[in-house]
C-alpha cells in the first residue's frame, strides 16, 4: 500500500514548478510505483495560455477548481472548463490551456512519468 500526503509531497522533491511560469505539479503517483500510470494535482496559474502536444503520453484532467478553457487545435473547437469538468486527450490532441483563474486540476499521464519532466518545445513530455 502507498499512502501520502499532498502538503508533504508540496515541500518534496515531488513539486515540479515550470520554468515558463506557466503552471506547477505535484507529482503524487511516479513511474517507480509501478501503478502504470502517474498521478499529479497541478496549478495552473491564472492568464496562463500555452500550447500542449502530448506525443508520447495520454492524458486525463479533472479540473477541481477554477475557470479556462481548452481549445483542441485539430478543429478549433473551444470547450470552457470549470470545477467539475473532466477533459481526455486520447488522440495525442493538439490543444491550447488557457486558465481564466488559477485552476486546481488532477491529472493522469498513461505511461506514467518520471518525476521531473517538464514540457519540451513541442509542449510534451519526453519519454524516459
Amino acid at each position: 500500500m502507498i499512502v501520502r500526503d499532498l502538503n508533504e509531497a508540496n515541500n518534496s522533491t515531488r513539486r515540479v514548478v515550470s520554468p515558463d511560469g506557466n503552471w506547477e505539479s505535484t507529482r503524487m503517483l511516479l513511474k517507480d510505483d509501478n501503478m502504470g500510470f502517474s498521478f499529479h494535482i497541478t496549478t495552473i496559474y491564472k492568464g496562463a495560455d500555452f500550447r500542449m502536444h502530448y506525443q508520447n503520453h495520454l492524458e486525463s484532467v479533472y479540473c477541481m477548481s477554477g475557470t479556462g478553457e481548452i481549445e483542441n487545435l485539430e478543429d478549433n473547437k473551444v470547450h470552457p472548463i470549470k470545477e467539475g469538468t473532466l477533459y481526455i486527450l486520447d488522440k495525442h490532441d493538439k490543444h491550447i490551456l488557457r486558465a481564466h483563474t488559477e485552476m486546481k486540476m488532477a491529472c493522469v499521464f498513461n505511461p506514467p512519468l518520471n518525476g521531473k519532466e517538464v514540457h519540451n518545445k513541442e509542449g510534451a513530455y519526453e519519454l524516459a
